[in-house]
């Protein structure tokens, strides 16, 4: 398997703070609390490491506060290509209660600015032909919007592939480059911004990924959160959903679906397979607190029971869509 690199910008330090049930507004007791180094690329590293994929870490760290992320990296023997900023890299805090449900807390961090591209873009220089980049997350403040577009075109320059996850003007820019990436992952609500309307419609919503794949993306995925995501290519669509989902913290899903779909691409995989890995790898990871994906065989497991559905019988379905609104 080829080395796979991320790119994370704005990590941080998730705290997940366990209780029973929020009670807003007033005095709340923690059942528990963790500590996870965190920020979308992080934990796509992360998860992809647990897979056993040869993996390289870019991006923006805190030197105030980088020992959990070496501690990481050193564990997982992910290779550190991070460029140290001065200041801490941020806390977000996720609230979890008893039922699943997670209210997120994302605080600021350490400040950018354009000038800190370019020793992240030297780090890149690692990234040979054919290897594939993952850009996810949200950019630090001072940091341009088309941060996440310039490298890409770099990565896309060095001959690598890339796989986008990111939102807002981020997502704007990445769509508006003379160079699309080879795949993107938003949630529904991501692509509506993009957009600019609804995408609420399953028709609409499958018409609108099927005209960023004849633009030129080669995969398209929109995550819908419990009712699963839907995939689309040259080779056609299909909605991908586990069969059965755990009540562990969601933290760190949406990134273990991004993670699936890296080891799909750097392994050639169809489709459908590319459905059914990127899903396991999303419900697997909700047996774990943190951004950790349990062995092979039970994601193996899950992967053969993904339930594939074509999606003009998805679009017939009656009811309305799930969303997967995790950002960080």
């Amino acid at each position: 398997m080829s080395r796979v690199h991320t790119v994370t910008l704005n990590p941080a330090i998730d705290q997940t703070v366990s209780l029973p049930h929020l009670a807003v507004g007033e005095v709340n007791r923690a059942s528990a609390v963790r500590h996870d180094p965190g920020g979308k690329g992080v934990n796509v590293a992360s998860v992809l490491a647990d897979w056993g994929a040869d993996v390289m870490a870019h991006g923006l760290l805190g030197r105030a506060n980088a020992a959990p992320f070496e501690a990481l990296f050193s564990r997982k023997s992910i290779a550190d290509r991070m460029v140290r900023m001065p200041g801490e890299t941020r806390t977000n805090v996720k609230i979890l209660e008893e039922g699943g449900r997670t209210t997120d807390l994302n605080l600021p961090g350490f400040p950018a600015g354009a000038s800190d591209l370019g020793p992240l873009a030297d780090s890149l220089s690692a990234v040979a032909e054919g290897e594939l980049v993952v850009i996810s997350g949200s950019h630090p403040a001072g940091l341009p919007a088309s941060a996440s577009a310039r490298l890409a075109a770099l990565a896309r320059e060095r001959g690598a592939r890339v796989l986008c996850d990111v939102s807002g003007e981020a997502l704007v820019e990445v769509l508006a480059a003379p160079v699309l990436p080879d795949a993107i992952k938003p949630n529904r609500h991501e692509l509506e911004g993009w957009a600019g309307r609804s995408l609420a419609d399953r028709a609409e919503l499958a018409e609108a990924a099927r005209a960023l794949v004849a633009r030129g993306i080669a995969l398209v995925v929109v995550s819908l959160g419990t009712e699963g995501a839907l995939f689309c290519s040259a080779a056609g669509a299909v909605l991908a959903r586990p069969v059965e989902l755990s009540r562990g913290s969601t933290v760190g899903a949406g990134d273990a679906m991004v993670a699936g779909l890296a080891s799909a691409l750097v392994e050639g995989l169809d489709l459908g397979a590319t459905a059914a890995r990127a899903t396991a790898f999303a419900a697997a990871k909700l047996r774990n607190p943190g951004p950790h994906l349990p062995g092979r065989d039970e994601v193996r497991a899950l992967e053969a029971r993904v339930e594939r559905v074509a999606v003009a019988d998805w679009i017939r379905a009656a009811g309305p869509m799930a969303d997967e609104g995790e950002r960080t």
